[in-house]
């Protein structure tokens, strides 16, 4: 185990992506008039934390547009605080409240529901453009002539491929072959060229081979590579946009029940990006921080391997943009669980299991927008609630990253398997029992210091051994220094997209 702590250099952040100076100004160039040829304005950062400050003619405008349509004023949606039908701004962005009820424990379970964002219904959309936009801004990506490579393992490459679709570029999806067919389907509407759609071996568990995929299309410079796993602005822009957006969520929640404290954050690891909310929620409110695996494939835990079917969670390493040493808590959900209850909540006799059992309606309604990894992340908070031994003032909140419209195929296999086709109440009941109300604290890890420098050591072999990141630019990341160097990066963009609109002169009203 490491013992030191050096200083991070300050070139490290640089050195791992985050560069804001110009370096190609004729690529620029050949952007801006792209981007006014194709009447494409873009967000700044602040406005996607804080839609409020978008012009009520930007919102009018929207009114107009498709939200899953390919139109460049989809943009102005890819924050949390839409409606499901596409109107907003709302106040707060749309949530459900888990209650006692259903989860067993007295600590409130706040989900923030991730299918409101635009194109895709998942808030990975938020992650594309986080990791595209740096690049237009400093001449570093070209749409006239580069393709954008998004490697994912599902939700990600489909946000990558709608912001280049809008954006007037060619955007590649990397993908396991055994991903949800509804995502393949989403592709091939999508995508022109089929060649674009590279599926990879393995499902959900098998990062590495679309790692060695993307190392084969690397090779043609004209092809950037976009790994979520890696862009640090995957996580800056979770930390600014997705933090912001859970306070707003849980301040509501807090103030609705006369106060409380916002105890913990919790979110599978999958590329590690949504948990930079965590850091966010953390430096303002002291929460503590829960990274969420699949027990199939306990990296984390148990320096375990396996594959597992909570669709969203990326495994058998640990993600270069993961705050590894400011992590409290692992814990392992199985995808028996996630499969099992996602029959349950969207099917008539699921639902009036759970009604009867006194959930509220408005509960139960919900609960279609909940996703495997959205109900993985559920799970994940009441073993929490139950480790932590957390009470009625402390509220956990989490995301629900996609809803349950993404797996219609992946049920049709649970009920074939698991349920003879069918479920009824019977089936509902003993679900349920095991995999809600029978939830304990075990596989779970409480992340000391000796705890924290072992997962962080394990990323040592993809990163460095595999990937080839400098081992000073590596070990940098194991101090708070690092990241706390890099948290203004985006905000300082928002000048630079002003001049970039300002240069193209086009405005969405």
């Amino acid at each position: 185990m490491h013992t030191t702590r050096p200083n991070p250099p300050a070139t490290a952040a640089h050195n791992l992506g985050l560069h804001a100076e110009m370096v190609d100004q004729a690529t620029f160039d050949r952007t801006v008039e792209r981007f006014r040829d194709n009447q494409i304005a873009l967000p700044t950062f602040s406005q996607l934390a804080d839609p409020g400050t978008i012009s009520e003619a930007t919102w009018a405008a929207l009114s107009a547009v498709d939200r899953n349509g390919p139109d460049a004023r989809n943009l102005f949606r890819v924050h949390w605080f839409n409606r499901l039908d596409g109107t907003g701004p709302t106040e707060v962005p749309d949530h459900v409240v888990l209650p006692p009820e259903m989860t067993g424990v007295e600590a409130p379970i706040v989900l923030a529901l991730g299918n409101r964002f635009p194109m895709i219904g998942a808030h990975k959309v938020l992650a594309a453009y986080s990791c595209l936009v740096p690049l237009v801004l400093t001449g570093r990506f070209d749409p006239t002539r580069n393709r954008a490579i998004w490697p994912s393992t599902g939700n990600y490459a489909r946000g990558g491929v709608a912001i280049s679709k809008i954006m007037g570029c060619r955007g590649v999806a990397v993908l396991p072959e055994g991903m949800s067919r509804e995502r393949f389907d989403w592709l091939d509407r999508w995508i022109d060229d089929p060649s674009d759609v590279i599926r990879t071996v393995g499902t959900e568990s098998n990062v590495k081979e679309i790692y060695d995929a993307c190392a084969e299309l690397e090779k043609d410079p004209t092809n950037v590579i976009l790994n979520q796993f890696s862009e640090f602005s995957n996580h800056l822009g979770h930390y600014h946009v997705t933090g912001r957006a859970l306070e707003c969520v849980a301040e509501h929640v807090l103030e609705a029940r006369g106060g409380g404290r916002v105890a913990a954050f919790v979110s599978a690891s999958g590329s590690a990006g949504t948990l930079g909310a965590g850091d966010y929620l953390k430096a303002r409110h002291g929460t503590r921080i829960v990274a969420v695996e699949a027990l199939e494939c306990p990296t984390m835990l148990y320096n375990g391997y396996g594959e597992h079917n909570i669709q969203g969670i990326g495994d058998k390493h640990v993600p270069l943009i993961h705050n590894v040493t400011n992590t409290d808590l692992v814990v392992g959900i199985s995808d028996r669980s996630t499969d099992s209850l996602d029959a349950v909540f969207n099917s008539d006799a699921g639902k009036a299991y759970l009604l009867d059992a006194g959930v509220a309606r408005e509960v139960v309604d919900s609960l279609t927008h909940l996703g495997f990894s959205s109900i993985c992340n559920a799970l994940a908070a009441i073993k929490t609630a139950k480790h932590w031994d957390l009470g009625p003032d402390d509220i956990l909140v989490t995301v629900a990253t996609d809803g349950s419209e993404l797996y219609p195929s992946e049920r049709e296999k649970t009920l074939a398997r698991d349920f003879g086709g069918d479920i009824d109440r019977g089936d509902a009941a003993a679900v349920v029992g095991e995999h809600l109300a029978g939830v304990t604290d075990d596989h779970v890890l409480d992340m000391n210091e000796v705890n924290r420098n072992r997962v962080f050591n394990l990323g040592y072999f993809t990163w460095v051994e595999q990937q080839g990141v400098d081992v000073a630019d590596f070990e940098a990341r194991r101090d708070q220094s690092f990241w706390n160097g890099m948290r203004e990066f985006l905000p300082s963009l928002d000048p630079m997209i002003d001049e970039f609109n300002a240069r193209t002169g086009v405005v969405v009203a």
